[in-house]
Order: structure tokens, then C-alpha cells, then sequence
């Protein structure tokens, strides 16, 4: 399972975590893990390349923790919204059977 906790404060983005696999598939071949890690590597690097929003990340194996620490500008809350559309068409298309996304307000 991969477990996905997002947080928000004001309706802006603060921080999200992605750990786990999905075990949908063996190693080097599971398509949900593929996909959740192309949606949430793609967010992280277009927040660098098309904002000045700053931020921290770490990634480990199964791990993708990310922390804004400066102001979140319009660009980064249209990019994450669209990494939570991506995230929840994944989990439709599969019977929220592989992903639990949790998404607070703080």
C-alpha cells in the first residue's frame, strides 16, 4: 500500500509524503508504483523548475517527503492540485485498492 498524507494550512499546500509500494506488481514492474512515483517526481521538479517557491525534499527507497519552507505561491497550489487529480485518477481506476491519500487541513 502506499500511503500518501498531504498537508494544507489556509487552502495552500505545506507539505506532502509518499511511503510505501503498492505491491501491485514484482519489483521494477509494478505499474502503480510507477505511475504514483512519475506524478509526485514530476510535481517536485516542475515546483523548481516554474516557481521561486522554496522547499525541502527527501527521497529514500519507498519514501518521497517534501516540506515548503517559504510562501506557496499559485503555481505550486495548481501543480500540487494536479498531483492530487493524478493521485485520485490512480485510485479510481483501481478500486482505491493500492493508494490511502490522506489530506488535512492544519
Amino acid at each position: 500500500m502506499i500511503y500518501i498524507s498531504v498537508i494544507k494550512r489556509s487552502k495552500q499546500y505545506r507539505s506532502f509524503c509518499f511511503h510505501g509500494h503498492a505491491g501491485c506488481g514484482i519489483d521494477g514492474q509494478d505499474i502503480i508504483c510507477a505511475a504514483v512515483s512519475a506524478l509526485s517526481l514530476n510535481t517536485v521538479n516542475s515546483i523548481e523548475a516554474f516557481t521561486d517557491d522554496q522547499f525541502e525534499v527527501n527521497v529514500a527507497d519507498g519514501l518521497l517527503e517534501f516540506n515548503f519552507t517559504s510562501d506557496v505561491g499559485l503555481e505550486s497550489n495548481l501543480l500540487m492540485d494536479s498531483l492530487i487529480l493524478g493521485i485520485q485518477n490512480i485510485m479510481i481506476d483501481n478500486n482505491e485498492q493500492y493508494i490511502q491519500l490522506e489530506i488535512k487541513e492544519v
